[in-house]
């Protein structure tokens, strides 16, 4: 069983900056393409940031060139940096195990609030 614990979240002002971690257990991380979600109230979850099990990376448009996903194998923890923060970028973030196909395992999710 696939374990995803997300920490990080929180209240910051517009043009602030956050880092979400994700600490994985119950699987071999390194070989796990790894992702993170959000949602806000009202829309559909969404991905923001994919890494692969070789570390390559991809964004939603939304957030390039703000927001930085990076994997620590050794420490089975994937990370995701936050900065240059939007009232819209408010949401409640997971972190998933990516499939082929969406995501199979998927953290209890950790609120971001981004103030004007």
């Amino acid at each position: 069983q696939v374990q995803l614990v997300e920490s990080g979240g929180g209240l910051v002002q517009a043009g602030g900056s956050l880092r979400l971690s994700c600490a994985a257990s119950g699987s071999i991380f390194s070989i796990n393409d790894m992702g993170w979600y959000r949602q806000a109230p009202g829309k559909q979850r969404e991905l923001v940031a994919a890494i692969t099990s070789g570390g390559s990376t991809n964004y939603a448009d939304s957030v390039k060139g703000r927001f930085t996903i990076s994997r620590d194998n050794a420490k089975n923890t994937v990370y995701l940096q936050m900065n240059s923060l939007k009232p819209e970028d408010t949401a409640v973030y997971y972190c998933a195990k990516l499939t082929t196909v969406g995501y199979d395992y998927w953290g209890q999710g950790t609120q971001v609030t981004v103030s004007s």
